[in-house]
This record gives C-alpha cells, structure tokens and sequence, in this order.
C-alpha cells in the first residue's frame, strides 16, 4: 500500500507528467527500497507515445563509484543482474549497438528519481556507501552547468522511517535533493524546487 500511495502521489504530479527526459533508478527488494517497477513501466509507455520523451536507468561500472545512466525501451528485454543481484541495462541495445547514455545526450535531463537508505528534512541523502550516485550527480551537474542547462528536479523516493528529524551524515561533495516523495506528499528544500513543484 505504501508504495501504492507514492506511485500515486507521482502520476498525478505535473512536474513528472511534464518531464521528458528522466533518470529512474530500478528496485532492489533486498535493499528495501521504494518500489520502481511500475513507475518505470508508465515512464516507458510514455516513450513509445512521444519520440521527446527518453528513460535512462544506472549501470554501475566499476567498484570505483563509476556509474552510466543508460537508455532503455523495454524492461524484460533490456536488463540483466549484475554481480550485486540489481538489475541494471545491458552495455548494447538489441541491435548490437551501444546504448545512449546521458552524458552524451543532446538535450538536457528534466527529472532524477533517487534511492537512498535514510534522508533528512533539509535536503541530505544517504546513500550505502558506494558514491555512485554523489559521483554521477557531480558530473552531471557540471555538464549541464556548462552547457547552460538548467538543472534537472532531484527527487527522492523513500518509506516514512527513512525520513530523519536528525541530519543524515553527509560529505561536503555530497549533492543534496531537491524533494523527497513519500506517501505522505512531497518535501521540497530549496525555492527553485518548490517554484517548479507548486507552478507546474
């Protein structure tokens, strides 16, 4: 039920309605985190309507905090289990060729959605240590900050008891979200984030 109630508070969000080109990360159930199975299927349904929309999942790879969000069509075709038993998009697509990859795209990303293990009420994440995601997120704001993109909506995804009154601990090169979704609403922590979420 709980997931059932963030799934809802996201479909009918019109920043994500709005959002065409978005990263989403794929569930781990080991890892206890909010369920993504049928957010990525409506994003993907998206995709087959409208040739501007395009999904991107993560694919760790190495154990140094390197990760790709890579494009994906189709969920039973497009990913494999890697050595940690998450799944995650295989390097080529189904024609043999490599798949796109954000830091090489075109057009700028408009929505992150994020995992974590525990946030808190100012914006902080806590990952599980890896620094995947600090790591992509550090690069990709620094493209998009070049380019002259505005920077994509960070969006966390979480179970009320994920969320602290307390800080979580953080690193000062960690990026903090913008909003955390869970099934009681939105939390947004910055002006920029709650303009877009309350305007849209």
């Amino acid at each position: 039920m709980t997931d059932e109630a963030i799934q809802k508070h996201l479909f009918s969000a019109e920043w994500y309605q709005n959002s065409k080109r978005i990263c989403a990360y794929v569930s781990c159930a080991s890892l206890r985190e909010v369920v993504t199975s049928h957010i990525l299927s409506d994003l993907l349904g998206k995709q087959r309507q409208y040739a501007d929309t395009k999904v991107y999942v993560p694919r760790v790879e190495d154990m140094e905090s390197q990760m790709r969000m890579l494009h994906i069509t189709n969920m039973d075709d497009d990913l494999i289990l890697n050595h940690m038993n998450i799944l995650e998009p295989t390097p080529l697509d189904s024609s043999g060729n490599p798949r796109d990859e954000v830091m090489q795209a075109n057009e700028p990303l408009d929505l992150l959605l994020l995992p974590g293990l525990a946030f808190d009420r100012k914006g902080g994440r806590l990952g599980r240590g890896g620094g995947y995601y600090d790591v992509f997120l550090q690069n990709y704001l620094l493209l998009a900050k070049d380019k002259g993109w505005k920077s994509p909506l960070l969006v966390a995804l979480a179970y009320s008891p994920q969320i602290r009154d307390d800080p979580v601990p953080v690193d000062p090169t960690d990026v903090n979200i913008d909003a955390l979704l869970s099934c009681n609403g939105i939390l947004t922590f910055n002006s920029e984030a709650e303009e877009q979420i309350s305007t849209t």
